[in-house]
């Protein structure tokens, strides 16, 4: 087992992002037991902060510098623990680059320090529902396992008290997140990467490429005893891109998800992430029967086209996480019924993406149109032609008003916003949050 004490004692370790998700609380708070010497900085004020905060005040060793970054805080220190929102460009992180300073990310630090098997899974959508997939066929197959990555209110650092180098770690990872597995120079033992959608774009500037690079990540240290799972889009891409510098057994998707086992789970997507679950799980040598049956059995992820419930004959789905079009455009689809039944609760902030492929679908799919004020609806209404079925609020209250003055039975309401939360929500949990509550008061 690592020595959390002996590695963390007197080490000066910056921590950059505090956050109020409960990640960097987390890795904060077993960093200060251990004994690390800790400055915590946070764009956000203490006010922004109180939540994360009120549990860091028994910590008098803790210094918080709020508000606001300063240089002084990324010289001569032993270690920078960045969070997943820092920007690339960011010129706090080229000053401790600069003094060879090591940067360093919450994941990828716990599974170079534990040496422990990681299971890692990536991609612009399916991730959520393919790592759920396979953490609920491996408690069924009786293995003993550990959950880390991108999980909300889940810090990483605290699983050193627990994995050592047999253990097995189930991570769900985003492009952010791997950015530290590129510091580290390592890769999972078995990587799934789902697929590779426009996504972010106001992060990476525009550079898709970017992007890509952090996702890769994923297979890049990989070694030939190493797995790397695929669908035959994502191979000829990654052909395309690494040809004969992938070094790690290419697995494919295709064909795996036999005909005949019966899907709770709606749309083709969800059936190219069964497939990835099928064979991981097939890798760690979990029989088909438990794959199955657990399968069969499996009613999909929170806030990931979650069927909320049916009030008076109308279905009211949370999918929330669907911040980039094609993901509202799989949800459409998914969903489908051969009419027009379908209000839509959508728009919000944009990532700098693009629209077209969306507005054609909402032309043939939706009733109602329920826009979050916002960038991103700004561009998507300019793309529309027809602007007779749309509103556009404010808030969850408002859009949830909409539904009821539209909404018939046999109708679907679907929130799923291609677009992400800021400026009405906190975030897009906050955004979904609102919607259970107010439909689970219908």
């Amino acid at each position: 087992m690592f020595n959390s004490r002996a590695y963390f004692r007197g080490k000066k370790v910056t921590v950059m992002g505090l956050g109020l998700l409960g990640r960097g609380l987390g890795d904060t708070i077993f960093m200060a037991q251990n004994g690390a010497d800790l400055i915590v900085t946070d764009m956000k004020t203490e006010r922004e902060l109180k939540t994360s905060l009120n549990k860091l005040k028994d910590f008098e060793s803790i210094k918080f510098v709020l508000g606001k970054h300063r240089l002084a805080d990324f010289k001569g220190r032993g270690m920078i623990l960045k969070s997943s929102d820092v920007s690339l460009d960011s010129l706090y992180i080229k000053e401790a680059e600069q003094e060879n300073i090591p940067i360093e990310m919450s994941g990828s630090l716990m599974a170079k320090l534990s040496g422990a098997k990681i299971i890692g899974i990536t991609g612009t959508r399916g991730k959520s529902t393919t790592t759920h997939l396979i953490e609920n066929i491996l408690k069924e197959a009786g293995l003993k396992f550990f959950i880390g990555g991108n999980v909300r209110g889940l810090a990483n650092l605290p699983l050193l008290k627990e994995v050592d180098e047999k253990s097995l770690v189930l991570m769900e990872l985003d492009s952010w997140q791997l950015q530290g597995f590129g510091y580290s120079k390592i890769s999972p033992h078995i990587s799934v990467f789902t697929n590779l959608m426009n996504d972010h774009q106001n992060y990476y500037k525009g550079d898709m490429q970017k992007y890509f690079d952090d996702k890769s990540n994923i297979f890049k240290f990989q070694n030939e005893n190493d797995y790397l799972i695929v669908n035959s889009k994502t191979k000829s891409l990654l052909r395309e891109m690494f040809d004969g510098k992938i070094k790690s057994r290419i697995v494919l998707t295709d064909n795996v998800l036999p005909n005949d086992w019966k899907l709770l789970l709606k749309g083709d997507h969800n059936k190219e992430n069964i497939s990835y679950a099928i064979l991981v799980c097939r890798i760690l040598g979990v029989d088909d029967s438990v794959i199955k049956k657990v399968v069969e059995e499996f009613k999909g992820v929170p806030y990931r086209m979650e069927l909320i419930r049916e009030v008076d004959g109308i279905k009211y789905y949370n999918d929330t996480t669907a911040t980039v079009p094609d993901a509202t455009i799989a949800a459409l689809k998914a969903l489908d019924e051969g009419k027009e039944n379908i209000i839509l609760l959508a728009g919000g902030s944009d990532k700098e993406l693009k629209y077209e492929n969306f507005v054609k679908e909402l032309d043939e799919k939706v009733k109602k149109l329920i826009f979050f004020k916002g960038n991103a609806t700004d561009k998507i209404m300019a793309l529309l032609r027809d602007k007779s079925n749309i509103s556009v609020v404010s808030s969850m209250e408002e859009a949830l008003i909409e539904v009821s003055d539209t909404s018939i039975k046999g109708d679907i309401v679907l929130l799923s916003p291609g677009a992400t939360s800021f400026g009405i929500f906190e975030n897009e949990f906050d955004r979904g949050d609102q919607f259970n509550e107010l439909v689970k008061k219908l």
